[in-house]
């Protein structure tokens, strides 16, 4: 059986990262997608996602993504089943995420200098045989 899902979306609001009793970091925060066709309208519509990432990678969404940052998704769909304060029964969808990726270059700001090249001394030479085959 497979349960596999790619999103790419931008985040609706920075990650809430919490801590489990027994210390486990879980994040949670929401994509906007872009559906790829547009409604009988002709307008652009949108689904909004809920994501749950846990451990390392919660510790790393919450550290490096923020609202609006564009991020691609790479998990599970899971459906809950829970019962509100009046009673009513039922059921929310999320992805728990087990790889994120950022989706978009590095967000720059004017305070920002642009990176320097490396040194040439960053640099050795790789032996390989009489015919220019590397090693690898």
């Amino acid at each position: 059986m497979l349960n596999r899902i790619v999103l790419m979306g931008r985040l609706t609001r920075d990650p809430e990262l919490r801590h489990t009793g027994n210390g486990t970091a879980v994040a949670s925060f929401s994509l906007a997608v872009d559906r790829d066709f547009k409604s009988q309208g002709g307008e652009k519509e949108t689904d909004f996602v809920d994501i749950v990432a846990w451990r390392s990678t919660a510790d790393f969404v919450s550290k490096f993504f923020t609202k609006g940052r564009m991020a691609v998704v790479e998990g599970r769909l899971q459906l809950r089943d829970w019962t509100d304060k009046d009673g009513g029964k039922r059921r929310s969808a999320e992805v728990v995420a087990e790889h994120v990726y950022f989706g978009d270059s590095k967000q720059r700001s004017e305070s920002d200098a642009p990176s320097a090249p490396p040194a040439s001394g960053d640099f050795r030479e790789v032996p390989g045989d009489e015919e220019g085959e590397l090693p690898f």
